[in-house]
């Protein structure tokens, strides 16, 4: 079987379990305190351009886990968090945001992304509203990067954003799942950017190459003081913690992080260009490592003998959207066996 579900399926990049490998045996002390990770975050900062004595960086084990840890951590209790319709806090996390105390307000979604002005007129009318103290304030905005339907901002678009949050003194939060991804598809989003224009984000490493792992940065240190006791109230504190420094160390050593991450864009160009010249429409144009297409339901059928993807909503009556995904380690063989058996 081939397997283009999710960009999670495969182990670790064989340069992060070289390592794991070994440092297998070495000892040393628990809950991120060692060297290793000292070193990753280090590394972190310094390919974020941030300043190491005025950032931080806090290592999670995974996407939900961090998602609920940071927005309850960075919000008051009365606030609420605004995101697109379309948004993964808002979809597909079983309201893991909402169980600790915050609302997921929605956004309408423009291909994933949330509008800059539609965002600056609900903060704007919500405190406009002279009962606005009976109601979920906005504490935090969030994003992705890309975005649930593979999108990516443009340069501008998150400028935009920025503004408007910082207008009105509102956390900028982006959840970089597949952050890699979404920089090597993008031809003018740099790391860089990312972290002068946001508050707080994450570089996830479970979909990029690590066995799990995410390293959420904080740009100003001062505004997540006691972040080893909220990561462990929500029982989110790896005791092995020098299992997360040494992956992230490896991915941010060489450029790993973007070489490995530029491959998936590489194979999901092929995997489009081949549905396209076999005739399959499009569902959603998307320039990174997420493809999604309209498959009639019977060539659909025939494909899963072989090969494992996503529905992505129901199926149809005659034809269903799907979604495949490629990652750091696919191969050329893996795309041209994919399209033998499409046609």
């Amino acid at each position: 079987m081939l397997h283009f579900d999710s960009d999670y399926m495969r182990g670790a990049h064989p340069e992060v379990m070289r390592r794991l490998m070994e440092t297998n045996l070495s000892q040393s002390v628990g809950y991120g305190s060692d060297e290793y990770t000292a070193r990753a975050a280090g590394l972190i900062l310094d390919a974020c351009g941030l300043n190491r004595s005025e950032s931080k960086v806090v290592f999670l084990t995974g996407g939900t886990q961090t998602n609920s840890t940071v927005i309850d951590s960075f919000t008051q209790r009365h606030q609420g968090v605004i995101c697109a319709e379309t948004g993964h806090i808002n979809v597909h996390e079983a309201g893991a945001v909402e169980a600790t105390g915050h609302k997921v307000l929605t956004l309408p979604s423009h291909e994933g992304k949330i509008c800059a002005t539609e965002l600056d007129n609900y903060i704007s009318d919500f405190f406009r509203d002279e009962t606005w103290e009976h109601m979920v304030a906005p504490g935090m905005v969030y994003i992705s990067f890309p975005t649930e339907l593979g999108t990516i901002y443009t340069l501008k678009e998150l400028e935009d954003i920025s503004k408007v949050c910082h207008s009105h003194g509102i956390t900028l939060y982006l959840d970089g799942a597949r952050l890699g991804y979404g920089l090597a598809a993008s031809n003018e989003v740099t790391l860089h950017d990312i972290a002068r224009l946001c508050d707080v984000f994450y570089i996830g490493g479970t979909k990029v190459g690590t066995l799990f792992g995410e390293a959420v940065v904080v740009k100003d240190a001062a505004r997540w003081l006691h972040s080893l006791s909220q990561v462990k109230r929500h029982g989110a504190l790896l005791a092995k913690g020098r299992l997360l420094g040494i992956q992230f160390e490896t991915l941010f050593t060489d450029d790993l992080y973007l070489r490995a991450s530029r491959n998936a864009i590489v194979q999901a160009m092929k995997l489009k260009e081949g549905f396209l010249a076999a005739g399959f429409r499009l569902f959603m144009d998307s320039p990174t490592n997420q493809q999604f297409f309209i498959l009639p339901n019977e060539r659909l059928d025939a494909l899963k003998e072989t090969a494992t993807f996503e529905l992505w909503g129901p199926r149809g009556p005659e034809e269903t959207p799907v979604r495949f995904v490629t990652d750091w380690g696919t191969t050329d063989e893996e795309i041209e066996r994919l399209l033998i058996q499409l046609r």
